[in-house]
């Protein structure tokens, strides 16, 4: 029996297409916030623990930094498994084993596993997934487990996980209605994560209070930016320094994914690694190498020299991708096509792209809790003081999108996973025909 009383319908399952709609189905709601559920569940798999276990939570940029701990570690020859939410295209890109995506056949033997083990235990969509992953990567026998916390930390299912060393990458505000209307009380939140006499990396140089507080009622080892390790660069070069407690890297070249606040990313890797005493990994070569090496999708990916793919959702996003678009030192001007959830900032996300974006286009993103393209766009419009067109089906947006951009503009689509990955899609669709 399922939770909902149901009979469960997983032994007639194919392939991984029949199992995702049916794992949707387990919980009458998307985030259920509790570690009891998934600890149950794990104890029951009897997971072998690998040599290393980093978790990474925070605001924005855990996609990219889960990316560069991955890049470096497997530049050394360390065997990596990496879980990530949510995913662009395709589910597959959450578990990721040396770099490559799950194959459908891996997963729905991870699936296969967890659902045999759990019983009557209830589980969310994320948490069944996470334990997938888990599962995934340990019959991979993978040599380190990054994992990226989906939602605060303290109660998201990835803090089942033990780590060896953690990283916040920064706090701002996202997910308030679950996790507190305030940095500090949102921030309370993602120190969950740390652990006593465990390194604990803050990647921003704004710490909020409550982080520093539970790092010293718990006695984690916390190391923050600016203080414990800092870097610093000239925009005209192509490289930049870094400096951690022991070690010194100078003249590494810049990541591959853009904007500034990737060395801000980085440096905050780089950190976590010297805490680990991971020196052999870090010879400015070999750094060098594994991030001039990342491709993340939809992490300001540019497409054609033409289409701009950002899945910022909060304001502190948006601050970044402005900056991004600024030092890209566009000659044309920029049209915007957004989607967001209802539940985000969209007033706060919008403003700081205000003076950057000239024409505006709401659609209506996939997902249950997608703000309407009316209303998404009036509240655009009243930000930026500019009309703003409202075009439900995106796929029609981009088209529209497509024929008011001139040779020298740029197209940017950002505001939700749920809408840079079927731009994504079209995009790639288009180029095939």
């Amino acid at each position: 029996m399922n939770p909902t009383g149901s009979l469960n319908p997983t032994g007639s399952f194919q392939n991984l297409n029949d199992w995702l709609p049916w794992l949707e189905t387990l919980s009458p709601r998307e985030i259920v916030l509790g570690l009891d559920r998934v600890q149950a569940v794990l104890d029951r798999l009897s997971i072998r623990r690998p040599r290393l276990v980093i978790n990474v939570a925070g605001t924005n940029g855990k996609g990219s930094s889960v990316a560069m701990l991955e890049a470096i570690l497997l530049a050394d020859g360390v065997r990596t498994g990496c879980y990530t939410s949510p995913h662009v295209t395709r589910y597959n890109e959450r578990i990721r084993i040396d770099r490559v995506p799950a194959a459908d056949k891996e997963i729905v033997a991870a699936l296969e596993r967890v659902e045999a083990a759990r019983e009557d235990i209830p589980l969310t969509f994320f948490e069944f997934g996470t334990l997938a992953a888990i599962v995934a990567f340990d019959a991979a026998n993978v040599d380190a487990w990054i994992l990226e916390v989906g939602m605060g930390g303290r109660l998201d299912a990835v803090n089942a996980i033990d780590p060896d060393a953690s990283l916040i990458t920064n706090v701002s505000l996202d997910h308030c209605a679950w996790l507190g209307n305030d940095t500090e009380s949102i921030a309370r939140e993602k120190a969950g994560v740390m652990r006593g006499s465990k390194p604990v990396v803050f990647g921003s140089k704004s710490v909020p209070d409550a982080i520093r507080k539970a790092a010293s009622d718990i006695g984690a080892n916390m190391l923050c930016a600016g203080k414990d390790f800092a870097y610093d660069h000239n925009p005209e070069s192509t490289t930049w320094n870094w400096r951690g407690q022991r070690l010194e890297l100078n003249d590494l070249k810049k990541p591959a994914l853009s904007g500034d606040v990737q060395l801000t990313n980085a440096a905050a890797v780089l950190a976590v690694l010297e805490a680990l005493r991971l020196d052999h990994v870090l010879s400015p070569e070999a750094v060098s190498g594994a991030l001039t090496s990342v491709e993340l999708q939809g992490r300001f990916q540019v497409v054609d020299d033409r289409w701009i793919l950002d899945v910022g959702h909060n304001p502190a996003a948006a601050e970044a991708l402005a900056n991004a678009l600024r030092d890209r030192k566009i000659g044309g001007k920029i049209v915007a096509v957004t989607g967001m959830m209802a539940d985000k900032d969209i007033v706060g996300f919008v403003k700081p792209l205000a003076g950057l974006v000239d024409s505006w286009i709401a659609v209506t993103a996939g997902g249950a809790r997608a703000e309407s393209a009316g209303r998404l766009g009036r509240k655009i419009a009243n930000a930026c003081a500019i009309p703003c067109r409202l075009i439900e089906d995106p796929e029609e947006a981009f088209r529209v999108a497509d024929k008011l951009a001139s040779d020298d503009d740029i197209i940017l689509v950002t505001g939700s996973f749920f809408i840079v990955g079927p731009a994504l899609e079209w995009l790639t669709a288009r180029e095939s025909r």
